[in-house]
């Protein structure tokens, strides 16, 4: 308030007392019968405000606003407030679904996920990646440790060298030691990830190395990490 003297704020305030809370008040009138009244006040007083005829709150709004975010940033300080305590509080936007989604929440999985053998005719391999839908598909060996991906890329690649590829088998074209990620990492490390070595799917490994999901960037956009 400030005037510091609003009827409606001065009502609550004998409440506000008897229920033990503390009363933190701003006005531009320290003097003021809310100032008084208050724990701690707060002077957002202003000279003079932009209204031309000195009445519509104009300035002292502005004071009032300003002040308000010099304490909020104050007790965010103060009480060691970080980012993922900022994302657990706004869950739904921008902020907090790059904090709070994880690899595990967005990648394939169980029967969705393609995988092949190194042993695996390349004609076998192309039916598992379209079968995926995700322009790769995970090659394992027999105990499902990851030893390599064969991606849409790496089969225009075979293309361009002219080889017979009847004869193929995934392991002759498979890309070796791929990049992979944990399932419990945040998905915006995912897609760093992606952006720094240049690639669109990433295969999901355990501590192990053995294959548990994958994902590509458009499960990311999906989840609206990017």
């Amino acid at each position: 308030s400030n005037s510091g003297e609003s009827a409606e704020l001065l009502t609550i305030v004998p409440i506000i007392k008897r229920q033990g809370a503390r009363l933190v008040s701003m006005t531009g009138n320290p003097q003021s019968s809310l100032a008084v009244e208050a724990d701690a006040h707060l002077d957002a007083a202003v000279a003079q405000e932009a209204c031309p005829l000195n009445l519509a709150p104009t300035a002292s709004t502005t004071a009032a606003l300003a002040l308000g975010d010099a304490l909020a940033v104050a007790l965010l300080d103060s009480r060691g407030f970080g980012v993922e305590d900022f994302a657990r509080s706004h869950p739904g936007g921008s902020l907090g679904r790059r904090l709070l989604t994880h690899v595990r929440d967005v990648m394939h999985r169980g029967p969705d996920l393609p995988e092949v053998s190194p042993a695996t005719s390349l004609h076998d391999a192309i039916l598992e990646i379209t079968r995926g839908g995700i322009g790769m598909t995970a090659v394992v060996d027999p105990q499902r440790r990851v030893i390599g991906i064969v991606t849409d890329g790496d089969l225009r690649r075979a293309f361009a060298r002219s080889l017979d590829l009847r004869t193929l088998s995934a392991a002759d074209i498979m890309g070796r030691s791929p990049r992979s990620i944990a399932p419990d990492r945040l998905a915006v490390e995912a897609v760093t990830l992606m952006e720094e070595h240049r690639v669109n799917q990433l295969p999901v490994v355990d501590a192990a190395g053995i294959l548990v999901g994958a994902l590509n960037m458009h499960d990311l956009f999906r989840a609206k990490v990017i």
